[in-house]
């Protein structure tokens, strides 16, 4: 097929799919308001006709690969991965092999014909990617931030209203805000915390925000958004061996780096007015303020109240929720258990064990949904679920809720939901984040099937 009948035959095939957002201008550009129509109820229209249609005749000028600085120091030094993607391709000795790429949706195998990628080392079905950007060669259709910039929390309350939800990430003693309306337009950010290079993840389809230390093997890897879905999930690309790396475990599913896992780093799904007040100078990641205003613009409007997730999605969802229900997905000590929001918000405070490891999911706050109404800052009440290792100076504690204030029976501190200790024995100590998620249930079901659910 020729170059221009691919063009035609993706840009068909634009009406049945939808990107995990809309594409947006670099971070150094100023912001653009959403321009696809948005879905008009949860079961009216079609999310496939919100912003995920945004792939355009321009498709063609993204370019092949990105050489956008990884944020290292240093030159790292050569040979710790397994092989360059191009040294991954070039096999002779695979030459009579079957070619794995036939196990591809038509559409992904087309987008991705200019790929280096090591297609025959996987962990997945090739058939489990599905196009979400419906381009030539989509990776950075949608366009990571590799330079963020940040202001502290006081001056950032001048555009963000305090209902507004983003990602905590903490690291080395920084903690810093990364507003979800900001990523639903790029929806990674490669950055640097504490001199530790870092990205920031975010899947508006799947509700799942991440945050991965990208070094591997003694390489900083720049990671991007590949323009695939699996599971209806972000799948990410590095610009190392263009290997394909899923959002919501961290783990390279396809090319030379498959089988590797990020190293995962404490985030949770706040309000920014929960972290204003716990942060008053935290950096909260700006998008350019010349029109702060378009990044409280949400391109999913009526998704989190669907009765489904879309077309990118077609396993089978568990009846005991609604597929789009929010819960705290917890992974500790090789163990996983979902909590939904149903549960969590009726009980304040949960005291388990995941994998061995004692946790408290607590539960507050005003934080709107962020994939509900135009306006993010309007968004339905969803609260805040955060989950914390329990365990401090090595002694486990148990929490309880009382008239809104969190307090541990061994020393009857006082807990904010953030989990600072602010009165009491403990005053000014902090429980430390455990690993999880606020996904929707059919995402934990569809990556997480052997996962205990807490039911109360």
């Amino acid at each position: 097929m020729t170059r221009l009948g691919l063009l035609a035959v993706l840009a068909a095939a634009a009406v049945l799919v939808v990107s995990c957002t809309d594409p947006a201008p670099r971070s150094s550009d100023p912001p653009a308001p959403p321009t696809a129509p948005a879905v008009s109820g949860p079961d009216e229209g079609s999310v496939e006709e919100a912003s995920g249609t945004a792939a355009s005749a321009s498709a063609a000028s993204v370019p092949a690969s990105s050489t956008a600085a990884s944020g290292a120091d240093t030159e790292p030094e050569p040979g710790e991965l397994p092989v360059t993607a191009a040294e991954a391709v070039d096999n002779p000795g695979a030459a009579d092999a079957p070619d794995p790429r036939e196990e591809m949706d038509p559409l992904v195998r087309q987008a991705t014909e200019p790929w280096p990628t090591d297609w025959r080392n996987r962990t997945i079905d090739l058939g489990e990617l599905l196009l979400g950007l419906p381009m030539l060669d989509p990776r950075d259709g949608i366009p990571p931030i590799d330079d963020p910039v940040f202001e502290p929390a006081a001056a950032a309350s001048e555009w963000l209203e305090d209902r507004v939800p983003g990602v905590l990430v903490q690291v080395g003693g920084e903690t810093r805000f990364y507003p979800l309306g900001i990523l639903h337009r790029h929806e990674i950010v490669n950055d640097q915390i504490g001199g530790i290079p870092v990205a920031v993840t975010y899947c508006p389809l799947c509700n799942t925000a991440l945050a991965f230390d990208r070094r591997v093997d003694g390489h900083v890897l720049r990671l991007g958004v590949s323009g695939l879905l699996r599971n209806s999930d972000l799948v990410m690309w590095d610009d190392r061996t263009v290997s394909l790396w899923q959002q919501v475990t961290g783990e390279a599913v396809v090319g030379a780096a498959a089988g590797t896992v990020l190293a995962p780093l404490p985030t949770a799904i706040v309000s920014f007015g929960d972290f204003a007040a716990s942060y008053p100078e935290g950096p909260v990641l700006t998008g350019g303020r010349e029109r702060p205003g378009a990044y409280d613009s949400n391109p999913y409007v009526g998704y989190s109240t669907r009765s489904a997730p879309g077309g990118f999605y077609t396993g089978e969802i568990d009846p005991r929720y609604p597929a789009l229900e929010r819960v705290v997905g917890v992974t500790e000590g090789g163990g996983a258990t979902a909590y939904p929001f149903p549960v969590i918000s009726e009980l304040g405070a949960v005291n388990d064990s995941v994998g061995g490891v004692p946790v408290v999911v607590l539960w507050g706050g005003d934080t709107a949904d962020a994939l509900d109404t135009r306006a993010v800052s309007e968004g339905r009440p969803v609260g805040t679920g955060v989950a914390y290792l329990r365990t401090v100076d090595g002694r486990e504690l148990t929490f309880t809720k009382e008239r809104g204030v969190f307090r541990d029976e061994e020393t009857s501190s006082t807990w904010t939901l953030l989990g600072e200790a602010v009165s009491g024995p403990l005053a000014g100590t902090r429980l430390r984040f455990a690993v999880h998620r606020n996904e929707f249930w059919f995402v934990w079901g569809a990556f997480f099937p052997e996962g205990r659910v807490y039911e109360g």
